[in-house]
């Protein structure tokens, strides 16, 4: 990157502690009974690391709690302040005047200004109060354009009928670049204390639902077919109770029904807050950096995973313990995705937790899953420290048909990227990659990959917000209110964007939810935050780029799910072949636009499309398609343009 883009050209970042390169060595911690597989060879130190780990998932592994982690939250430890030149914090500063701009916010222009994110108090007392909630975009009434469903918290006193409910939105796409509040008149205003959502086509009926988690029951909406839902969460054996996360949609079994896997957090008791010294939580005090803020998650007790199978008739049977993934350890998680990252044509799991390690779960295609956490190297990042993980991004960056993962993490810490190295094994790179020191004073939510100038290779982007107030008082480097962080891909290596004065990556957010997709169909793609306590940020895409894409709507033959979630799309253009797939969930509590999209380069063509659909079929398309517009494709079919929007007939 020019040196005159980089942020943090101003002021060095300090070093994140020791780093450790992974050699191979002898299994001798096998013996331990750590690992589930042996697939790869781990230093002693690793397995002490998880060892550790699974005696107190409550201490960071490797490590005592210290000024810096504070008692509550796993990170690296203390890091100096990082300060742009005119001496404010990198998470709010570093602005340049010049450069490429890549987002601008039109929440206001868009419509969606008014509405506004509630959770709790503005002290953010408690842990409740300061997590957040997702965003999903979707097209609800199938009309070819993406709409906007924002999840929504709540207050004690709504919580206790004293005051009307904060409502979530759906914002119907007008096809003129606004947006419509139409929540209420779809039924689908939620009225609980929201966090997460997931979009599945979960009956095979061509409609999108919505899953909806709470600190309370789950909602499952319906999807009616005429612009209204149904919540069917009782009915349907999904509503749960207590404090539940970024849901995922996906077919595990292959049966061609979408299944339902939902995270939870920590057991929390309205009426017995976790107060300092009080018996539910497990420290005298509750610090960061020496200053006292909320408790948790660490020192709390943890909330347990659930796996829903689909029935087919409507309902759905809790089998978390018969596939081995009800999270036993009681560790707390926040995101969640079904995908396949071994390429063997069944979806996989993968599970972002909180100051606990993650897990990765491998199908075994007989209805349940192998923990494969330590052994493929997602569990722990470099330093065989567990992180305080909050987001997931799914991509191939490399452009090998292997899918990535990124993580992202509380601030003194840095955001891990899982390289994949295949067999669902994966090497954590962000320090030989140099993206690590970047990410250290933030505090990253909702991430994903997405290729911003449809080049053709895939960029990330990271909302970030603290969850403490005090940090605006502090001189710790770090605000409450942070910018968000796009990092270029150049063929495989990533560069820092500027934040450019007067665009989105210019402007601070408390950044929670993050979900990409192309709104306005001109073939770019954009982003919707949901703030913590403010109303969402619709960034638009306008990169001056004039490179080519193709994007895809799949519909899933019989016996593939009719949304065709779990889909692998494979892309050939010129010399470079390009993977993107069909998810529900993942970044930060959040789904993304289901269709999937291309950036071309300069190709006007896609010279070879090639589908690995759910129900096992791989399909190849003879003929070439130009490039600059929407398809929809049905398994087996030929695939027929679109029209709607900017996309060319």
């Amino acid at each position: 990157m020019p040196p005159k883009y980089n942020s943090f050209s101003s002021n060095r970042l300090p070093e994140a502690g020791t780093k450790r390169r992974w050699k191979p060595c002898i299994l001798a911690g096998m013996s331990l009974g750590i690992l589930s597989r042996s697939s790869r060879d781990r230093c002693f130190s690793f397995f002490l690391a998880a060892a550790l780990s699974l005696l107190n998932p409550h201490v960071s592994a490797g490590q005592e709690p210290n000024a810096g982690q504070g008692m509550g939250v796993s990170t690296s430890g203390t890091h100096a302040a990082v300060l742009d030149n005119q001496k404010r914090p990198i998470t709010a500063g570093g602005f340049v005047d010049t450069g490429p701009v890549v987002f601008q916010d039109i929440t206001a222009q868009a419509g969606l200004a008014a509405w506004n994110h509630v959770m709790g108090s503005e002290k953010k007392q408690f842990i409740l109060e300061t997590v957040g909630s997702g965003v999903a975009l979707l097209d609800y009434d199938n009309d070819g354009w993406l709409d906007i469903y924002v999840v929504n918290g709540s207050t004690y006193d709504a919580l206790n009928g004293k005051a009307d409910s904060p409502h979530a939105a759906l914002f119907h796409n007008n096809h003129d670049g606004t947006f419509t509040d139409v929540a209420k008149q779809a039924g689908v205003t939620n009225n609980r204390w929201g966090f997460g959502v997931a979009v599945g086509d979960y009956d095979n009926d061509g409609w999108p639902d919505v899953y909806v988690t709470n600190f309370g029951k789950n909602r499952l909406y319906h999807n009616n077919h005429d612009g209204t839902f149904t919540d069917v969460a009782e009915k349907a054996g999904v509503a749960l109770g207590g404090w539940s996360t970024g849901p995922t949609f996906g077919d595990y079994d292959g049966d061609g029904k979408l299944d339902l896997f939902v995270p939870g957090y920590v057991q929390y008791d309205i009426a017995h807050p976790p107060v300092p010294g009080s018996d539910v939580v497990a420290f005298s005090t509750c610090e960061f950096r020496g200053i006292k803020v909320m408790c948790g998650p660490r020192g709390l007790k943890g909330e347990q995973d659930h796996l829903f199978h689909n029935n087919g008739d409507g309902t759905f049977t809790d089998v978390s313990e018969k596939a081995g993934v009800s999270d036993k350890n009681g560790y707390y998680g926040l995101a969640s995705v079904f995908v396949d990252l071994n390429n063997d044509g069944r979806v996989d799991l993968a599970v972002a937790d909180d100051s606990t390690p993650n897990y990765l779960y491998i199908n075994k295609n007989n209805g349940t899953f192998e923990d494969a956490s330590y052994a493929s190297g997602y569990a722990l990042n470099e330093d065989g420290h567990e992180t305080a993980s909050m987001g997931i991004a799914v991509g191939d960056y490399r452009n090998n048909g292997l899918l990535d993962l990124y993580n992202t993490v509380f601030s003194d810490d840095y955001n891990p990227l899982y390289r994949n190295d295949g067999d669902g094994n994966f090497t954590e790179v962000s320090y030989s990659m140099g993206i690590a020191e970047w990410t250290i004073p933030f505090l990253g939510w909702g991430t994903v990959f997405l290729d911003f100038d449809n080049d053709g290779w895939k960029d990330l982007l990271v909302a970030n917000g603290h969850v403490y107030p005090e940090v605006d008082k502090s001189d710790w480097g770090t605000t409450f209110k942070q910018r968000p962080l796009l990092m270029h891909n150049v063929k495989g290596k990533f560069e820092l964007m500027p934040a450019v004065t007067g665009s989105a990556l210019a402007s601070v957010y408390a950044g929670r939810g993050l979900a990409y997709g192309d709104l306005f169909n001109d073939g770019k793609i954009d982003a919707v935050i949901n703030q913590l306590a403010g109303p969402p940020a619709v960034l638009r895409n306008v990169s001056a780029d004039k490179n080519h894409w193709i994007a895809f709507k799949l519909v899933g033959g019989p016996k593939s799910p009719r949304d065709a979630v779990g889909a692998a799309v494979y892309v050939t253009a010129g010399v470079i072949r390009r993977r993107d797939d069909v998810l529900s969930g993942g970044s930060f509590a959040s789904s993304n636009d289901q269709r999937v999209h291309f950036g071309l380069g300069e190709s006007a063509t896609a010279d070879a499309v090639e589908i690995h659909w759910p129900s096992g079929v791989i399909q190849k398309l003879t003929s070439s398609l130009p490039a600059d517009r929407y398809y929809t494709l049905e398994e087996g079919k030929t695939p027929v343009p679109q029209t709607q929007g900017n996309a060319k007939p």
